[in-house]
């Protein structure tokens, strides 16, 4: 079978590469360069200069074809000008799930077709299982190197042709060790971070580099809009957040926490965590994994995940036109650009992008 690898230069997709080899696949290599390689990415970084030359002397090492896909445009309008865009719109996004599914996913998924690619493999840890009605998207065997919920997002035809060999594996130790016995010189090679393109890790310093208008200082409010302090910028805070406000972080013995953002207005809504929980959320760009509910029909009850190291918590879920509505059996805190991924079990039913408008009912 032909295989086409997505390769990062890193451990996990080069030993994917060296497995498929080892089975008596085709292998193809890909990388994809997200950078100029003559600028300077963030350390820990993935898809720049090093990595590709990993890539290739993997490839080499093994014997098999490598190439490199420039994608460095596509990469900042798709993922870095659509994050900025989402912080400015008072959003916390999750630019991992753009990457996969507007980069990785549909560049490389199309150049695995045009040579003749039976399958396209990749070194997340996620399981493909077959399941009764087609394949099914799982959590992996290693809990702490879970990316399911970065993957909720991937249709049910892209799942049909991916494979994720990583899913089996025990831990990364164990992957490790498969790297050494392939003699591969990336076995002890540090693991790329989130959010690659993050230069110095301040992400407001890169929204207000792309979007300038969002750059000043603004009031903090209460639900009210009683003034209740002055904030540094609008894109250095998220829901949830309890640091940076100054007087307005305690209130007649309560702590307070970031309950809204308004951009447009550069005001910071604050309000006593007990009073911020809510029941109910809306999702856009919602994907199903399984046959698409009626709109409006009845719900599905599932796990959802509203953050990517969280616990899944118990909801049931409503198609709500190409959106949906999320219905929580304990109040939460979702917060707005986060996605929320509907479990059951392992199995990833779906998933979508939290709202920013919610709509959601304060839990009492």
């Amino acid at each position: 079978m032909r295989v086409l690898v997505a390769m990062s230069g890193g451990v996990d997709s080069s030993v994917v590469a060296a497995r498929l080899v080892e089975q008596g696949h085709d292998v193809i290599g890909a990388t994809l360069q997200l950078y100029d390689v003559r600028g300077a990415a963030k350390k820990g970084a993935c898809c720049a200069g090093r990595d590709i030359q990993d890539a290739r002397e993997v490839a080499e090492r093994l014997g098999f074809p490598h190439y490199v896909i420039d994608a460095e445009q596509r990469f900042h309008d798709s993922v870095i000008s659509s994050f900025a865009n989402s912080y400015a719109a008072g959003e916390t996004p999750v630019p991992c799930v753009s990457c996969n599914q507007g980069v990785k996913f549909t560049d490389l998924l199309g150049l695995a077709k045009d040579v003749g690619a039976d399958a396209m493999a990749t070194g997340h840890y996620v399981r493909r299982v077959e399941g009764a009605n087609g394949p099914e998207l799982h959590r992996p065997m290693d809990a702490e190197r879970d990316q399911s919920w970065f993957l909720f997002a991937t249709t049910r035809d892209q799942l049909d042709y991916l494979r994720f060999p990583l899913g089996e594996m025990p831990d990364k130790r164990a992957v490790r060790e498969e790297a050494e016995r392939f003699g591969l010189a990336v076995a002890e090679k540090p693991d790329s971070q989130d959010l690659c393109f993050v230069p110095n890790g301040s992400y407001a310093d890169l929204v207000e580099t792309l979007r300038p208008d969002m750059r000043g200082e603004g009031e903090i409010v209460d639900r009210a809009g009683n003034v209740l302090g002055r904030h540094e910028g609008v894109t250095r805070y998220t829901y949830g957040q309890t640091k940076r406000l100054g007087p307005a972080a305690q209130l007649e013995g309560e702590r307070q926490m970031v309950v809204g953002i308004e951009p447009a207005r550069r005001r910071i809504v604050v309000a006593p965590r007990r009073g911020a929980a809510v029941t109910t959320c809306l999702l856009r760009d919602v994907n199903w994994l399984i046959p698409e509910p009626e709109d409006g029909g009845s719900s599905v009850r599932c796990m959802v995940q509203l953050r990517a190291r969280e616990a899944p918590r118990a909801a049931s879920v409503q198609r709500d036109g190409t959106g949906a509505r999320v219905f929580l059996n304990e109040p939460a805190l979702p917060t707005p650009g986060q996605a929320c991924v509907f479990y059951d079990g392992t199995r990833v039913l779906g998933g979508g992008v939290i709202c920013r408008d919610m709509a959601a009912e304060s839990a009492a």
